[in-house]
């Protein structure tokens, strides 16, 4: 059928099944918007700045594992969703980002919100286009989704100049997809799994490393199947928390700069890494060359490039997670699991020897009983999402995660205003679920104008603000390897944060005691709409362990014990 360019957008949505779009309209995506407002097929959600829409989007796809879609206009529009691009890309995450751009004949003279969009994303984004003509809309409407979703999933922009929009052509989404440089690998060599599968058996000391690929490819469960049948203690990386429930057995615990003492421990005396959908991060290997220097290492990736990258793989296997560990289950049989009985003694020895904890205080509240706190009282009925900083390794240090996508936060970008549009963007995806950031009052700030959007939408997001008055990570950092130095990191100046939620249409509270904060925990879910939380923590609590930047796993910094009075 011939239809304009912008309503080729929108048929091309609805063919790709997307109920949901996060953005902000503007002169050079106008037409787009015009349509939007003529259908019914999917919703569109206001956001009150672009780095939000993309950031909710994130959160969307990374509760539901759909693609998330974005649209921004040109110019100020597409830059202030670049941070939103970035950390997509960083984290693997499937978007599509739809920005207008200005008419043909404009680009290059520096017309009115002019920005040359894709140059500037083309660092950030998995793949990019610029759309020169609109009887190639469809063909590069599927590819971008095709592409974000596949593979090694990441963010897909498109560029969209405004006279594209108001061409007529041919709408024909059947077209077939021929990527002759895109080709995916996901079944993994069957020889390199059998390989990897004999030395598994063979080994003394294995451990699983599990990373957020996992995730990524929906193959939690069939990971906690292998886990159980070869009864190898696992370790998570923070963008894997939920992969294995809390309570089992067989995980270790959170491993790199703020993972448990027994998970870095084992990492650092195992002579066998059983890496899947993991990239060896800073953060996780500290020190590369004191890295589980004994042990060999098994890969299991979809992506190429990440294989060795940064650390040898004795056995490299490219290959989907899932379709790989499925292939591993199969030659499961070849492991004895009473094998490996001495090495789980020996890392229950580490997690008796230092277990993950925090100094209880009677009468003040410390940041980690909070989260503790919301674990015991909503625990699997809660979807957690966080900003960066403290809170951040605190919630993934102490939330009792029970399932995949549970946890939904910015790992490889670490960017502060993350948590409450991505906590928006969780509750549209998963509505029936309660929808909680963790955020300091550092990161809330970033990004708080969102409450009128999840106001408006009814979209009841509670933000636990774990207020210290610092901008609490940096602080931490200051202390321990600055002499004390608290260079701008004092926020003791701050809003009244109950009256900013409730000048939003939102709920607010104020509280100091353990008391206070279950009976505000309890209306706020009970009332069901947006909330602030405003907890006041011990301003200088430490988020222990820590291995400083650059050091060995297993020269952490620990918890000191407290002194009996």
């Amino acid at each position: 059928m011939q239809i304009s360019g912008a309503q080729m957008v929108i048929e091309a949505l609805i063919a790709e099944g997307v109920d949901t779009v996060f953005g902000y309209p503007g002169g050079a995506i106008m037409n787009v918007y015009d349509e939007i407002y003529k259908q019914d097929s999917f919703q569109h959600i206001l956001t009150r700045h672009e780095q939000a829409a993309v950031h909710a989007a994130e959160g969307y796809s990374k509760a539901s594992g759909k693609v998330g879609v974005s649209m921004i206009t040109s110019g100020p529009g597409f830059t202030n969703a670049v941070t939103g691009l970035a950390d997509a890309y960083m984290d693997s995450i499937p978007l599509v980002v739809i920005s207008g751009q200005v008419p043909m004949s404009l680009i290059g003279t520096d017309a009115f919100q002019e920005i040359d969009a894709v140059g500037i994303s083309r660092s950030c984004t998995k793949h990019n286009y610029l759309v020169t003509d609109a009887k190639d809309l469809p063909r590069i409407l599927k590819e971008a989704f095709y592409i974000a979703r596949t593979g090694r999933p990441g963010p897909v922009h498109v560029d969209i100049p405004k006279d594209v929009t108001a061409q007529i052509a041919e709408f024909d989404y059947n077209v077939e997809l021929d990527l002759e440089t895109y080709k995916p690998h996901v079944k993994g060599n069957p020889r390199q799994i059998k390989k990897a599968m004999e030395a598994i058996a063979n080994a003394k000391r294995p451990v699983f490393y599990l990373g957020g690929g996992i995730i990524n490819s929906n193959a939690a469960y069939e990971v906690r199947d292998l886990v159980h049948t070869t009864g190898i203690p696992a370790v998570e990386t923070f963008m894997a928390r939920g992969t294995l429930s809390y309570d089992d057995d067989l995980l270790i615990g959170m491993l790199g700069m703020h993972g448990s003492y027994a998970a870095n421990m084992a990492m650092s005396e195992t002579d066998l890494v059983i890496a899947l959908g993991a990239r060896f991060d800073d953060r996780v290997t500290g020190k590369l060359s004191e890295f589980a220097k004994n042990a060999a290492v098994i890969h299991v990736d979809i992506d190429p490039a990440s294989i060795s990258k940064l650390v040898h793989a004795n056995y490299p296997i490219v290959g989907d997670i899932k379709n790989v560990v499925n292939e591993m289950l199969k030659l499961s049989s070849m492991v004895d699991s009473n094998n490996y009985e001495p090495w789980r003694e020996t890392i229950e020895n580490f997690a008796q020897l230092h277990p993950l904890t925090f100094h209880e205080d009677s009468e003040n509240i410390k940041p980690q009983w909070v989260v503790k706190r919301v674990g015991e009282l909503l625990g699997d009925d809660a979807n957690i999402s966080t900003d960066v900083g403290q809170h951040q390794m605190w919630t993934a240090q102490f939330y009792p995660f029970t399932r995949p996508r549970q946890f939904i936060s910015s790992g490889g970008l670490g960017t502060m205003g993350f948590g409450f549009p991505a906590a928006i963007g969780v509750k549209a995806a998963v509505p029936e679920k309660t929808s909680i950031n963790f955020t300091g009052d550092g990161s809330i700030l970033m990004n708080c104008q969102e409450l009128m959007t999840a106001v408006e939408k009814k979209l009841p997001v509670i933000n636990i603000i774990l207020n210290n008055n610092f901008l609490g990570m940096v602080r931490q950092w200051q202390t321990l390897f600055y002499d004390k130095r608290h260079s701008e990191t004092d926020l003791s100046v701050q809003p009244d944060f109950v009256k900013l939620a409730e000048a939003f249409g939102g709920i607010g509270y104020r509280v100091s005691t353990k008391k206070e904060f279950d009976a505000a925990l309890k209306e706020a879910v009970e009332r069901n709409i947006v909330a602030f939380i405003d907890v006041k923590v011990e301003r200088f609590e430490n988020v222990m362990p820590m291995v400083p930047s650059g050091g060995s796993l297993f020269n952490m910094m620990l918890l000191e014990k407290k002194e009996s009075k």
